[in-house]
């Protein structure tokens, strides 16, 4: 195979690696407009159909770690045909479910796919563009990219399926992905062998378990409240877990996670950093929609529509702007930026008002908060797992997504309360919505700048350290 036809495929099978991430996110917000329908059809409660959404973000984050460790022994390439596989089981699951319970084992199946396919698509990436610095700052552009993408895509194709279609395709439209998905990786991923190894099956069942309690506790907490006993028996449970995974990993020759990776430079102030994105940028993506369409009186459509420019934005930056303010001011200097023009957009977005419009209220903040996820994002993701060791590529995936995915649930349930603390409980009270919403933006900004702060009091710069990818 000539050199030129070796960069071609390696380029192809990025596609199919941004692909995975576009599904991933895609699967998190397609089902958002077909809720109601399926709540009709299906018989959900007002208090479960949440449970639609969290069944999957439990099993996704959940099952992170394991998929990275599985990845690193097994082969990624191995772990990520996987993943399509069991994601498309769910999806057929999901789409002909007839029942609740039925419905959530799909959607719980669709998240281990998730868990499997992430950190193997990570691992991938670094084996294909990870001896090239500049070809790999480009290669996470489009692989980050994916992800905003992804999720405004959800938001159209949901309710064009729903209104159009009907909304078992928002989970059929995965399989012929999948298949094709299927179909490339043989052709386009590289291979890596198998390693010894065991899986540490008692590790795996405490930290998934840990983990889905975490998770668990952090998104019901919003509806039965953060001073019941259910939200903190549940956390006290999940701490205790997570305890004892920490235990088990100290004493085994052969974790599931590697104790000692955290000492990586940088690679736990990264994992932070992405952890702070997420905190700050997931409230603001649904509490801006919330606002859209309860206090300026926008449908689905026009919604989505409005998020554009942002998602437009984020893509472009990524793809275009990172990878060379990478290459001129290195990764500290730009996830510091990043993070603090996040928290100011944020800051903007606060002083909506319920009588606002679109063009003043709405896409100047939009705009500037996209700008400063565009520049945080890549170098806090290719930092955290590039400071890891190769063989452990997965492991280091597989942290970092439950970093992002961990920020998201938990920053989106504690603005969640900061929302219905200020009055986003009193629907249809235009004023009182604004008011809870204006809170929940000023207090994800302030997640943000904090992430800031922290950040630059721990990442290292080259000049100061250099990490196992550069040495």
């Amino acid at each position: 195979m000539t050199t030129q036809s070796q960069s071609t495929r390696r380029w192809w099978a990025l596609a199919v690696i941004a692909a995975a991430q576009f599904m991933v996110i895609m699967d998190t917000s397609i089902i958002g407009i077909a809720l109601p329908k399926m709540q009709a059809e299906l018989g959900f409660t007002p208090g479960n159909l949440t449970w639609v959404f969290n069944a999957y973000v439990i099993a996704f984050g959940g099952l992170l770690l394991l998929g990275g460790r599985l990845s690193d022994l097994f082969g990624a390439r191995r772990v990520f045909g996987a993943g399509w596989l069991v994601l498309a089981v769910g999806s057929v699951i999901a789409g002909a479910a007839g029942s609740v319970g039925v419905e959530l084992a799909g959607r719980a199946i669709q998240g281990a796919g998730s868990a499997l396919i992430a950190p193997s698509a990570l691992t991938l990436l670094m084996m294909l563009f990870g001896g090239t610095p500049q070809e790999l700052t480009k290669a996470l552009a489009v692989y980050g990219a994916a992800a905003p993408a992804g999720g405004t895509a959800g938001v159209f194709l949901g309710g064009v399926i729903t209104e159009y279609v009907s909304w078992p395709w928002v989970f059929y439209i995965n399989i012929p992905i999948a298949v094709l998905a299927l179909i490339a990786v043989p052709l386009l991923m590289p291979a890596a062998p198998a390693r010894k190894g065991s899986i540490d099956l008692a590790g795996s069942v405490t930290v998934t378990a840990g983990l889905a309690a975490a998770v668990y506790a952090i998104v019901q907490a919003p509806e039965v409240g953060w001073a019941s006993g259910q939200t903190w028996g549940v956390l006290a449970v999940a701490a205790a877990l997570l305890a004892g995974f920490v235990a088990i990993q100290s004493r085994r020759s052969e974790p599931l996670m590697r104790l000692s990776i955290f000492r990586a430079p940088n690679l736990a102030a990264a994992n932070f950093a992405q952890f702070a994105l997420a905190a700050a940028w997931v409230p603001m993506w649904f509490f801006l929609n919330l606002y859209l369409q309860q206090v300026l009186g926008y449908s689905a459509f026009p919604s989505g529509a409005a998020l554009l420019p942002m998602t437009t934005l984020i893509m472009l930056g990524m793809v275009v702007l990172a990878p060379k303010a990478m290459q001129r001011f290195g990764a500290k200097p730009m996830i510091v930026t990043g993070l603090v023009v996040l928290g100011l957009g944020l800051g903007i977005m606060s002083l909506v008002r319920p009588t606002g419009n679109f063009w003043v209220d709405v896409l100047p903040a939009s705009l500037v908060a996209a700008g400063g996820m565009s520049l945080a994002f890549i170098p806090s993701l290719g930092t955290a797992i590039s400071a890891a060791r190769p063989e452990e590529g997965g492991l280091a995936s597989g942290i970092v997504n439950v970093s992002y995915q961990v920020g998201s649930a938990l920053g989106l349930a504690a603005m969640t309360a900061v929302a219905a603390a200020f009055g986003a409980g009193e629907l249809g009270d235009p004023t009182a919505l604004t008011d809870g919403y204006s809170a929940a933006f000023l207090g994800a900004g302030l997640l943000a700048l904090a992430g800031a702060g922290i950040a630059a009091a721990t990442l290292r710069s080259p000049a100061e350290d250099k990490t196992p990818a550069q040495v």
